[in-house]
């Protein structure tokens, strides 16, 4: 942890440090409200003036407030209607940014950003150069952590705590707030394991407990939470209870609760006497996940957890202008429940995300070989492996960021073994508004160093369709189908395919000074660059190589006939498929120059998709622009290739 947390900022002035961290277009604290309660709260301070009586009102004009600002831009709705109450008490007990709150996840974290002088950025919520939808460091001292990614709270409260410890910051506190649906991690449990074994080392676990995370949360911890709640019984004490201990404290930390989420005075007491224990302790509180918005309260299937732009008096997608293209997660689902009728041996696992990911109609159709395993990606890919070796074909959909947390079993677990498990990767490339942790842009360098894995990313909905039975029909090993948040939009036809069934798409063939090699959904923006090459004199080839990983042979042999390689994808430029296709190139002895394009190997911000592409230079003028550059380097003056370097690999062009 940066050192900025052990010092912390001047205790005087926290309030003026948060306002001086807002980013561009969300300064300020003002908001569309002119009168009442909430344009008076600039920072925690303003918020502990306030006498306890007010409070309830204050809680109704942030829901107005919320329903009004999310519902213009589109987030995180459903989750932080249900933790108002909790994010007032929380800084009215706690002393932020000098008591670290860390929230897990952070998407239920909008409430601390209106209490922390941040109301004026919703106006710009999750647009680019406007305010996050997850805490950002860049934009207050009271956001301690940038997580999105969930379960990790309580691991940062147990080192913040350790740190605080070693250091002699007695007075200071730290406060974890973690969902139930969160707490099935095995991150989280890992954490909560640590931190029962230091009694005398102060952190405040407070459970946010509304028993869902997208869908309702699942396993045994989500039964041992219910009975809780239904017992009602919370003595506060540290000693078990008659008829024995629940889970925390059989664990070594006190337990206070279970305490109504939505009672400000109740909150404020529970984490006042957590605080005085001065030794782990978990506050349980329940609450109401939309708690407040009808359209949310009543919202069973999930759609109002993170929402796109919607009229607030109904709750429904405001109209548009017309039909849209369906979206790849949307296709993909249609697909499933065909893959799952047709194969019997199929089976489809998910991270708590059965909505999000497209599997919620297979698991309607299909509920005995739907497996729902929490938010626990390395569960998730581990039991696949279990179900593959037993004869199944487990699917895993996941979103493409999330992955990255089961690298090791999908190495270890599934391709040390060859295991037939198929990974669809919902979100890859720049997803857009949640911005760099929720960017699925890892996914392509992580997994395609996994050795017998092979990786398709998709261009259009019938290679969607084609490539998933094509993963579905391979038995010898691992394989990934890859796809953006957005709308397929409509089919690129390939005139002829080099290699094969599985072989690589031409999808357009105007000269050989360039081979542009497209992947996924980067097929369409590299078709037009085509078009615009041409009328610069300069003459492509487009190809789409379908699978990705491993290499083609077909694209070696292509690359030979060509004077320049041009790689486009939506993952890291260093370390992805331009980067693999270099290295074929390079073993198979040729000198074809090759130029990859694609994402830089930093943390990309949140913003609209298509300008984020168009600032890595991966819209189709961009890359028009990078392949006339190489031309204008001498790449195109040099000799054409000879027929013994080889030419086109099946039968030249009819």
């Amino acid at each position: 942890m940066s050192a900025d947390i052990a010092t912390a900022v001047p205790r005087a002035n926290p309030d003026a440090a948060s306002a001086a961290r807002t980013p561009t277009g969300a300064a300020g604290t003002g908001t569309t409200t002119t009168s009442g309660l909430l344009p008076r709260i600039n920072g925690p301070g303003d918020l502990r003036r306030l006498p306890p009586g007010r409070l309830p009102e204050l809680a109704g004009e942030i829901r107005r407030f919320l329903v009004d600002k999310v519902s213009a831009t589109g987030g995180h709705l459903g989750p932080n209607l249900g933790a108002v109450e909790l994010s007032i008490a929380l800084h009215r007990v706690f002393a932020s940014p000098r008591d670290a709150i860390v929230f897990d996840t952070g998407h239920q974290a909008y409430v601390h950003k209106i209490l922390t002088g941040r109301q004026g950025g919703f106006d710009r919520l999750r647009q680019a150069g406007g305010l996050s939808g997850y805490p950002s460091r860049a934009e207050s001292v009271h956001d301690i952590v940038e997580n999105s990614h969930a379960s990790t709270a309580l691991s940062y409260a147990d080192g913040l705590a350790r740190a605080f410890q070693l250091r002699g910051h007695t007075d200071r506190h730290v406060v974890a707030v973690i969902g139930d649906g969160a707490l099935t991690g095995g991150l989280a449990l890992e954490a909560v394991n640590n931190l029962g074994a230091a009694p005398g080392r102060p952190a405040i676990i407070v459970l946010n407990d509304n028993g869902r995370s997208y869908a309702p949360t699942v396993g045994g911890l989500a039964s041992h939470l219910a009975a809780l709640r239904r017992s009602g019984r919370g003595s506060g004490a540290s000693s078990p209870r008659p008829d024995g201990p629940n889970v925390f404290e059989s664990l070594g930390l006190s337990y206070l609760g279970p305490v109504d989420g939505h009672d400000i005075d109740a909150l404020e007491g529970a984490l006042r006497q957590a605080r005085a224990l001065r030794r782990p302790v978990v506050v349980h509180a329940v609450t109401v996940k939309g708690k407040g918005y009808g359209p949310a309260e009543n919202d069973r299937a999930d759609h109002m957890h993170g929402i796109g732009v919607l009229d607030p008096a109904t709750g429904r997608p405001r109209d548009a202008a017309g039909a849209a293209p369906p979206s790849w997660t949307s296709l993909f689902a249609d697909e499933m429940t065909v893959i799952g009728a047709a194969h019997p041996g199929v089976v489809a696992i998910t991270a708590a995300m059965p909505g999000p990911t497209g599997l919620a109609e297979f698991a309607t159709r299909f509920p005995d070989r739907f497996f729902d395993v929490g938010i626990a990606e390395q569960h998730a890919v581990a039991c696949a492996a279990g179900l593959a070796l037993n004869g199944m074909h487990p699917i895993v959909a996941m979103y493409a960021t999330f992955c990255n947390r089961a690298f090791d079993q999908a190495l270890m677990d599934v391709a040390l073994h060859r295991l037939p498990v198929t990974f669809v990767l919902d979100r890859a490339g720049i997803t857009g508004p949640d911005g760099p942790s929720h960017h699925g842009m890892w996914d392509l360098v992580l997994l395609g160093m996994i050795p017998g894995l092979r990786i398709a990313a998709p261009r259009d909905a019938t290679r969607l369709r084609e490539l998933l039975h094509e993963a579905v029909g391979h038995d010898g090993g691992p394989t990934v189908v890859r796809y953006p948040k957005a709308n397929a939009g409509p089919d690129i036809a390939a005139p002829r395919r080099l290699g094969g069934p599985d072989g690589v798409d031409v999808l357009s063939h105007t000269g050989d000074q360039a081979l542009l090699v497209a992947v996924g959904p980067l097929a369409g923006p590299c078709v037009a660059a085509a078009t615009q090459l041409r009328q610069h004199g300069v003459g492509v080839t487009v190809v789409d190589p379908r699978w990705v990983t491993p290499v083609s042979p077909v694209l070696v042999e292509l690359a030979a006939a060509h004077h320049l390689v041009v790689t486009a994808e939506d993952g890291l430029r260093t370390g992805g498929v331009g980067t693999a296709i270099a290295a074929a190139c390079a073993d198979a002895g040729l000198t074809t120059p090759v130029r990859a394009l694609g994402l830089p190997r930093e943390f990309v911000g949140h913003g609209e998709r298509a300008r984020l592409l168009a600032a890595a230079g991966l819209d189709h003028r961009s890359i028009t622009a990078s392949v006339l550059e190489a031309v204008r380097l001498g790449v195109s003056g040099r000799p054409a290739p000879s027929p013994a370097r080889g030419a086109w690999p099946v039968g030249g062009w009819s």
